[in-house]
């Protein structure tokens, strides 16, 4: 069976990735999710992007190293 590549995280990874964070960290992405009125896979995907380039807004943005 081959992958589909996705270009953007599905709410079913998200449950996923938020199920094997520390509390803390999962409440701070659904809050901020909810701040901002936004699905909590893009927050979580702001959040990888932002940590491998501050300059990126999503990872369509991301240039690992431009940030620096």
């Amino acid at each position: 069976m081959q992958a589909k590549l996705l270009e953007q995280l599905s709410s079913s990874d998200a449950e996923v990735i938020l199920e094997r964070l520390p509390e803390r960290i999962k409440a701070a992405l659904i809050a901020r999710a909810t701040e901002i009125e936004y699905p909590v896979e893009a927050v979580i995907e702001m959040a990888i992007a932002s940590f491998l380039d501050t300059e990126a807004l999503g990872f369509a943005d991301c240039k690992p190293g431009r940030g620096q």
